[in-house]
Parts: structure tokens; C-alpha cells; sequence
């Protein structure tokens, strides 16, 4: 609690005069209660009330709620065993209610295609959202909190002159947040579904997923019991109302066009519930749905990049939002109300107080909003996913937000987790990442890849010892993989004076040592060439002396498909000429010649990241007019014909990729749907697999950056052209790995920085899964370190605890 001071706030915030004066006092100081009001009574404006009345009896707390008491939307509320035991820790007395009403159930169900997968092990909670709200009334109303139901709250700026301390936990909706959105600055992005709330007046005996493919579209149904049969139910009796045989809340979910091919769009709630539950008739059992305060509607994301402002704070879905399907809406606002009340029990100010009650929740709701949107576009895109089989389906739905991995589900669930390895043709004992996979006449012994990444460390593009050690440590580590930098096939085509080549043969008898020491002291690890063309970002310093910035002196003429600068004020390239286009088709043909004579085993074509193929293929960077610009098939010609030019002189049995940027991440340029086509273009040249990157293309991209962020993109081109894919981005540890390549979202994983931080990331991989087989073959001289160290010393002294 804080003392007897003015608020410190932004100058003319709302509040900026008012005092907060909570114990303890300054010796002497005048004594007043603080008064807090708190707009919105669901679960998270309830809870805080509570929670700060708790904590300060002889706080004034009022709270107003437009609704009655009993008006609800929703039916069932899920809870983590984590938000259960921080409402244990604050508050006793609203644990034991919620644990006596508690649902408590370990099971998910999945039904894909008439065949249904159960996974257990999982440990959830729920309860009616009625008798939620009911348990949290009779609390307040038990500490004294004064809660005006059917009463729409005073302005909040007049609050604010009022109280010291406005909670305004109005929900998605809200109207405070709104009254204060130039300094709130909410981000509000709908997304493609539509939804709605209903229930079944029997309990489901686990989380239950269906699908239903209609004649209209997918349909998908999320179900999963609030309340158990009561104990005198007879179920030879027959149904006698929801107490007795319990009651579930079920959502049904599909894309807008469906709803709208449906007839929902013309259907009010009655007509939809009896329309959900013919269509969900088998899972329901032929009994019907319910509504309650629901009609169906698209979710929106929230995000504000301020949730304080003066005496005003943010809380619960008026501060953010995080997709119903990871069950955190309730669980979020709960986790608020405990964050904002240690904050202002243990602040010296009020503003030190919301200070840290965004500093703590920030990061937080970060990751569960990432993962929400992770499991909200599965959804959206779920007709990209039924082709699986349904064990490895269920096994992408159960990963689908990244927070369930196959390490985790294998603890919750081994035999359900081995039965999916089977299915992968996993042999007993060997993690995924470490089944061989083919590309052509090429067989990796293993699915890690070693990511292209460049050194700058070349000297007149001849790669030297640098490269024979960094590529060689690699190889040593036991990657299936390992790939060069972008090679460039001419000195114009560099990106900085660093880079290094294919264009004269003595840098093709330099990369020959790399790849015969490879082959030598690595046998089993393939070795591949990246080649490229900077285009319009090339004649720049190296990447630590001024990423993208232009040489001081030496600077050399750029060229690109338009004559458009990579940033503002930098070098504008001149565009190619049909002659032009032709002598750099023959630079790659030449570069691919070299590439097979120096011994490497895979070629990929750099047609990503900006770079000109790159610059070709996406309209920002394409304004051609003649027949290498404007549709995508003209802005196709050009990388088409110059991989037309490699593939004909690389070896038949070598395998040829092709990376790609996926995304733009802008307006108007590649979309996902964008890149399946260009994958299905280059696959029907011939290119064995698809490298799956994004961005980079244009300098004012706003990717959405976050674990595994790119996979979805490759996920998308595996399953939509049918071409092996390499995923690439934020994927760190084999855990990832294995969970990418089992559900079906990658044949193979690219990793980069782990690289970097351990050049044997593959072999410790192997090492602390416990495999020993051909998948991770350790060099002789490294054999007596293929176990994990002890942790440390047990006579170590132990770190001194502060307890808090």
C-alpha cells in the first residue's frame, strides 16, 4: 500500500490531483480510505473488487454492472491449475466455493472422419459461469463491496475526479477504452470465423472436438462439461432437466463463408441451436442445444499499447483478448485482478503500482495471445488440415497452439504419444527428428537442417579457413544438412564485399576442400550450396558494421527487376534488360557447374528474402510491364527460366530446393495463397522441396514475429501443392523439431542461431533424448563425450533463498 501523496500521472490524465492514501501513513500523515470504482462485474471486475476489499477492509469500492445479476452469456468457465493456485494464495474462502463446484476431467476427445482419438492427461477445471458470478457476489456482498447491478457506470472521466483508482473492466467492448483510445491506443483485428455460445443439458465426459464436413463447408464443434450429473440420477429413468444429467457448454465455430452458405446468416439463435444440433447430432446424442444471451459473432483481437492512464487501468478482455479455443479469457482477467492487487498492496504510489501491474502481466499476456492466434488460424484454416491421417490430425490439434509439444503430450500421455510415432514410422526408441528422409537420389540421414546464414567473411568471394571451420563444426554436429551462405554467381550479385562465390574457379576448388572434409570426417552429413543474386540490396557494409547501409567508397551498380531502392535514399537499381536477364540466367547455369564440381550434394535457389529473384516475384518490388511483370505468371517467368537453367546442368540424382518468402508481411504483396502458387509452380519444374521463409522483401514489412512464426507457411505448401517443405524461423529446440515434423507441418526443420550458440546442437539433441542410432552418429574422436555431463557438484554450496 502507498502513502499520502499526489499521484504522479501524465499532465491533464484524469485523477492527475487526486491523493491515494492507503496504509501505511507517514507519521502525521491525514488518513483516508482509498475509493475505487470498477466498471464491468464479470468474473475479472468481481474478483478485484473482492480482492481489494479483502486486502484493505476500509477501502470504498463500488463496482457497476448494466446487467442483472443472473444475466449472463456463455455457459462454462475454464480454469488452470496455476490460476487456481494464486485465487488459493489470495483468497481462501473463493477457492473452496469454486473447488466444491469444480468439474474436474483429464480426457480430450478428437472425431475426425468417424474415428475418434482420446488423449489423456490434461487436467482441467470448469464450472458454470453463473455459479462463478454467484460464488464472487456473495463474496463481495460478504467484504462489504458495493455492486450496483442493472446500472450503467458515471463517465469515466468523472469517475476518475471521484475516485482514486478506476478499474475499468468493461470487457472487449469497452466503452472506457474507447473514450481513451488516443492514449490507450488499442489495435482491434477481426478474424475470419464466426461463432456462437450454446449448451447441452448433459455433461460430455471429456474435452471434445468434432468435425463435421457439410455440404456448406467445415464446421468444427468445441464442447466440454460445466456440471456432473447430480448423484440421485437415474439414467434408466430417462432425462429429468440439466441438474440431474449435468450440462455442457458447446461452441460451434466455421469460416464466414460457411455461416453465410449455411443460412445462419438468416436464422436467429433458436434456429441456429436447432440447426448446430442436426448438424452435431451424433456427438449430442440427438438431444438439443440451448442459447442463453448468445448470437453468433466473429472474435477480434485486443491489444493496447498503454493499459494505464492517470488513475485509469485496463483489465481482463478491455485490455486484451486471447481466442476461446486455449480457454484464457476468464483465466486472463482472474490472473489481472491478482497482479493489480499485489501491485497496489506493495507499491509505494499508485503509479508504481499500475506500473508494475503492466510490467508483470505484459509478457504474459503476450504469449498467451500468441499462442491464442496460433490456435485460432488453425481453426480458421482447418479444411488445410483433415487430409491428415486421424491420429497425427489429432496430434496437430492438440499442437496447434505450440504450447502443447510432443515431449510435453508424451509425459501427459505416452501411449497416445507412441501411437502417433508409429504412425510416422518412427522405430522404437527414435524421436522423429532422427527418421531418415529422401530428396531424390540424396537420403538425409536425419530431418535437421543447418539454415543458410551468412558470414561476410570472404575475401574476393573465396570462402577460407573461417568456412572450412564454421561449415566443418556443422558437419561434425550431426545435421542431416548443412548449408552454405548465399553464394552469390557475380561479384555485382554480392551483398557486401564479405560474401562469397561461385564465379571463378578458384572459389570453386576452396568450397571443393569444404566439402571433401565434410564427406570425410562427417560421412552421412549432406552438404548443400545456397545460390543468389543480391539484386537491389547488394553493395552494402557487413552486417555488423551497418546492416543494409551502403558502402562508404567501392560501391557498385545495383540491379533489379524495377528500379525502386531497397530504403529511402539508398542506391536505386537500374532495371534489367532482356540481355541482362539473359547473361545472369547464365551466371546461375555457370555458378550450378562449379557447385557440382565442387562436390556438394544439394543445390538450393535463393528466390527469397529481396534478393532478385526474389525482387521478380513479389508485385512491390516488380513494376515491369513488358513479359517478366505484372501477373504472377509473367512475375514467375524470369525465376522460372533462370531454375530451368540450373536444374539442366545440376546432376540428375541431386536434389534442387527452392527458398521462398511466404509473406511480404505488407500490404498488397505475397500472400500465403500467393506462395502455395509459387511452390506449385517451381515443383512442377522440378524443384524437390520447398524452403519456407518469410519477409524481407520491402524495408517497411511488419512481420509478426513469435515461436515457430513461419511454420504455418510451410505447413500451408506442404498440404496445399504437395511438395516436401523445410521450416525455418524461431524454431529452437528439438522439442519443437519433433512436434513440427509429427503433426505434419514440415518433412524437415532449419535451424540457424541454435547453430550458432552450438555447433553440435543435432548430436546433443540426440544426446539428451537418450537415442544412440544411425539418425546421430557422433565422430570417433568425440564418442567419449556422447552422454550429457553431470549437472554439477552435490557438495556445492546452495544458493541462499529469499522468500517473498
Amino acid at each position: 500500500m502507498f502513502p499520502s501523496q499526489a499521484t504522479p500521472s501524465p499532465s491533464g490524465a484524469p485523477g492527475a490531483a487526486r491523493q491515494a492514501t492507503d496504509d501505511p501513513q507517514p507519521p502525521g500523515a491525514p488518513r483516508r480510505p482509498l475509493r475505487v470504482a470498477i466498471i464491468g462485474g464479470g468474473p475479472g471486475g468481481l474478483y478485484t473488487a473482492a480482492l481489494l476489499k479483502r486486502l484493505a477492509p476500509d477501502r470504498q469500492v463500488t463496482l457497476w454492472e448494466r446487467d442483472a445479476p443472473d444475466d449472463t452469456f456463455g455457459f462454462g468457465v475454464v480454469l488452470s491449475d496455476e490460476t487456481l493456485g494464486g485465487i488459493q494464495d489470495a483468497d481462501s474462502h473463493v477457492h473452496e466455493e469454486l473447488r466444491r463446484h469444480f468439474v474436474r476431467w483429464d480426457d480430450i476427445d478428437i472425431v475426425h472422419r468417424n474415428t475418434r482419438h482420446t488423449s489423456t492427461g490434461h487436467a482441467f477445471a470448469a464450472l458454470g459461469r453463473r455459479r462463478l458470478l454467484e460464488i464472487l457476489h456473495a463474496r463481495c456482498h460478504a467484504l462489504g463491496v458495493d455492486l450496483r447491478f442493472r446500472a450503467a457506470a458515471p463517465d469515466p472521466v468523472r469517475l476518475a475526479r471521484t475516485h482514486d483508482l478506476v478499474v475499468a473492466a468493461d470487457g472487449a467492448g469497452s466503452a472506457t477504452r474507447e473514450a481513451f483510445a488516443e492514449v490507450f491506443r488499442p489495435r482491434i483485428t477481426p478474424h475470419r470465423c464466426r461463432y456462437i455460445w450454446l449448451a447441452a443439458d448433459f455433461a460430455f465426459d471429456a474435452f471434445r472436438f468434432e468435425i463435421a464436413e457439410t455440404e456448406h463447408g467445415v464446421m468444427q464443434l468445441h464442447g466440454y462439461p460445466y456440471s456432473r450429473p447430480s448423484p440421485d440420477h437415474h439414467p434408466s429413468t430417462g432425462p429429468s432437466g440439466p441438474r440431474n444429467q449435468g450440462a455442457s457448454t458447446v461452441i460451434v465455430e466455421m469460416r464466414q463463408e460457411v455461416w453465410q452458405a449455411a443460412g445462419f446468416d438468416e436464422m436467429d439463435e433458436t434456429e441456429s441451436a436447432g440447426r448446430c444440433a442436426k448438424i452435431f447430432a451424433d456427438v449430442l446424442g440427438g438431444r438439443p442445444l440451448r442459447t442463453g444471451n448468445s448470437a453468433w459473432t466473429t472474435f477480434r483481437t485486443v491489444v493496447n499499447e498503454r493499459w494505464s492512464h492517470g488513475n485509469i487501468v485496463l483489465l481482463g478482455d478491455a485490455a486484451h483478448t486471447a481466442h476461446f479455443s486455449i480457454g484464457s479469457g476468464t483465466k486472463l482477467a482472474v490472473e489481472d485482478a491478482l497482479a493489480l492487487a499485489a501491485g497496489l498492496r506493495e507499491q509505494p504510489s499508485l503509479e508504481a503500482a499500475l506500473a508494475a501491474y503492466e510490467t508483470e502481466r505484459r509478457p504474459v499476456v503476450a504469449s498467451t495471445q500468441r499462442a491464442a492466434r496460433a490456435s485460432l488460424e488453425w481453426f480458421e484454416d482447418l479444411p488445410l488440415h483433415l487430409g491428415r491421417p486421424p491420429r497425427q490430425f489429432a496430434f496437430d490439434l492438440l499442437t496447434r497452439s505450440r504450447r502443447v509439444t510432443h515431449e510435453n503430450l508424451r509425459l501427459r500421455d505416452a501411449r497416445f504419444t507412441e501411437a502417433v510415432e508409429r504412425g510416422f514410422g518412427c522405430p522404437p526408441g527414435t524421436p522423429p527428428m532422427f527418421t531418415p528422409f529422401r530428396l531424390r537420389g540424396l537420403t538425409l540421414r536425419n530431418r535437421v537442417v543447418v539454415s543458410p546464414m551468412d558470414m561476410y567473411s570472404a575475401v574476393d568471394g573465396v570462402p577460407g579457413d573461417f568456412h572450412l571451420v564454421h561449415l566443418g563444426s556443422r558437419a561434425l554436429g550431426g545435421a542431416g544438412l548443412v548449408m552454405t551462405e548465399m553464394v552469390c554467381v557475380s561479384p555485382q550479385g554480392r551483398i557486401t564485399p564479405g560474401c562469397a562465390g561461385l564465379y571463378t574457379g578458384r572459389q570453386a576448388e576452396a568450397w571443393r576442400r569444404i566439402t571433401d572434409f565434410a564427406h570425410a570426417q562427417a560421412p552421412g552429413t549432406a552438404i548443400g550450396v545456397q545460390l543468389g543474386h543480391s539484386g537491389r540490396k547488394g553493395s552494402t557494409k557487413l552486417m555488423w558494421e551497418g546492416m543494409d547501409e551502403p558502402l562508404d567508397d567501392g560501391n557498385w551498380p545495383l540491379v533489379a527487376a524495377s528500379p525502386l531502392p531497397y530504403r529511402p535514399g539508398g542506391q536505386v537499381p537500374r532495371e534489367l534488360s532482356r540481355a541482362q536477364l539473359t547473361d545472369i540466367r547464365e551466371q546461375f547455369a555457370a555458378a550450378a557447374v562449379r557447385a557440382a564440381r565442387a562436390g556438394f550434394d544439394l543445390l538450393e535457389l535463393h528466390c527469397a528474402h529481396g534478393y532478385l529473384l526474389s525482387g521478380f516475384l513479389s508485385p512491390l518490388t516488380n513494376r515491369r510491364t513488358d513479359a517478366y511483370g505484372g501477373s504472377p505468371e509473367k512475375r514467375l517467368r524470369f525465376p522460372l527460366e533462370v531454375f530451368d537453367a540450373v536444374r539442366a546442368v545440376w546432376p540428375q540424382d541431386r536434389p534442387m530446393t527452392v527458398r521462398v518468402s511466404a509473406t511480404d508481411w505488407a500490404q498488397g504483396g505475397i500472400t500465403a495463397e500467393d506462395a502455395v502458387a509459387v511452390a506449385r509452380a517451381f515443383a512442377a519444374h522440378g524443384a524437390d522441396a520447398i524452403d519456407v521463409s518469410t519477409g524481407q522483401v520491402v524495408a517497411d514489412e511488419k512481420p509478426e514475429f513469435g515461436r515457430s512464426y513461419q511454420t504455418p507457411f510451410a505447413d500451408r505448401i506442404r498440404n496445399q501443392a504437395g511438395i516436401p517443405v523445410i521450416a525455418v524461423g524461431a524454431i529452437s529446440s528439438w522439442d519443437d523439431v519433433n512436434s513440427l515434423l509429427l503433426a505434419g507441418r514440415t518433412d524437415l526443420c532449419a535451424l540457424g542461431r541454435p547453430h550458432l550458440y552450438d555447433p553440435h546442437w543435432t548430436l546433443h539433441a540426440a544426446a539428451e533424448q537418450g537415442y544412440e542410432g544411425p539418425g546421430a552418429v557422433w565422430p570417433a574422436p568425440y564418442r567419449a563425450g556422447s552422454r550429457p555431463p553431470p549437472t554439477g557438484r552435490t557438495d556445492a554450496p546452495k544458493p541462499r533463498l529469499t522468500l517473498s
